[in-house]
């Protein structure tokens, strides 16, 4: 009576890990072997078999948030710990695929013996390999109907050109493991270009301004209370210009953005801006530039 265990979606970006535990009791099922090493239609069909015939079939899922929160490493201890506390079918002997003993300081660590390729030598491993894979890839096939665009049921999360290229165009979902480095880098790539963007958008709109007269006095300033784009003086009037970038004219018009909420903001930043500089006799005025489109074009101006 041995109790295999494996895992599966260790490096995947996205999607959760899975450890699967299977206790056979003698029961023989042909055609074993590691997971990967077999097609969707053999481990669906081994899969059915396993469930059939094993004495006891345990599955431990941690979630991306969970990943993201505790690590990789305490991740694989959690999911073999919920996997296993699953089985209620007596065993005397544990063995996990690989080199660590992932019930260390469990209990259960004095049973353990890790094997690597296990999943290739060891039916219950093999089998335990099996059902964790069908069941995480059922899984991320589900997911292809809440998150659209990412073809989940294909690369089940895994890092490929076609998932990378689904990131960049959709952003990251709850799926996916920011932890990881490949989201670091592609996350930092998405706000380092949102940067790139906005700023552009800022440097069309002052431009747009001074060719309309004004003389641009202040870009980005900032203090712990408030900030505005663009402070510009055209004719004696001070303006105070809050600059809406969109990327394309499907989002709405920009100056939608210019809520109540957001116009009280303004109108505080522009008065502590006056009171800032000890600026008096002068005509104060709110103004928005909206923009859209790569590069960035102005399509409207607002007195507000």
């Amino acid at each position: 009576m041995i109790l295999g265990i494996d895992e599966v979606g260790r490096g995947s970006w996205a999607g959760p890990l899975v450890v699967g535990a299977v206790v056979l009791g003698g029961e023989v099922i042909e055609g074993l072997t590691d997971s990967k090493k077999l097609s969707k239609k053999q481990r669906e069909k081994l899969d059915i078999e396993i469930r059939e015939k094993a004495k006891g079939i345990g599955l431990g899922w941690v979630e991306p948030a969970e990943i993201d929160e505790i690590g990789l490493s305490k991740s694989l201890n959690l999911a073999t710990k919920r996997a296993v506390e699953q089985i209620k079918t007596p065993y005397g002997e544990i063995i996990i695929d690989g080199t660590v003993n992932f019930l260390c300081g469990t209990n259960k660590e004095k049973f353990v013996t890790t094997i690597k390729k296990a999943d290739l030598l060891i039916p219950c491993v093999s089998a335990a390999s099996i059902v964790a894979k069908v069941a995480r890839d059922k899984y991320m096939a589900t997911q292809d109907d809440v998150y659209r665009g990412y073809d989940f049921k294909n690369h089940v999360g895994y890092g490929t050109s076609a998932h990378s290229k689904a990131i960049d165009k959709n952003g990251a979902t709850k799926l996916h493991r920011m932890s990881f480095a490949p989201l670091k880098k592609i996350k930092q790539s998405v706000e380092i270009s949102t940067k790139q963007i906005g700023d552009n958008a800022e440097h069309v709109a002052a431009d747009f301004l001074e060719m309309r007269g004004h003389n641009v006095i202040e870009r980005n300033w900032k203090t712990k209370y408030c900030e505005i784009d663009i402070v510009s003086s055209v004719d004696n009037i001070l303006y105070f210009t809050e600059v809406k970038y969109r990327k394309n004219a499907n989002q709405g018009d920009g100056l939608m953005a210019i809520t109540s909420k957001k116009l009280r903001q303004m109108k505080f930043a522009a008065k502590f801006y006056v009171l800032h500089n000890k600026i008096s006799d002068t005509d104060l005025r709110l103004a928005t530039v909206s923009l859209c489109g790569l590069p960035p074009v102005v399509d409207s101006f607002l007195e507000v």
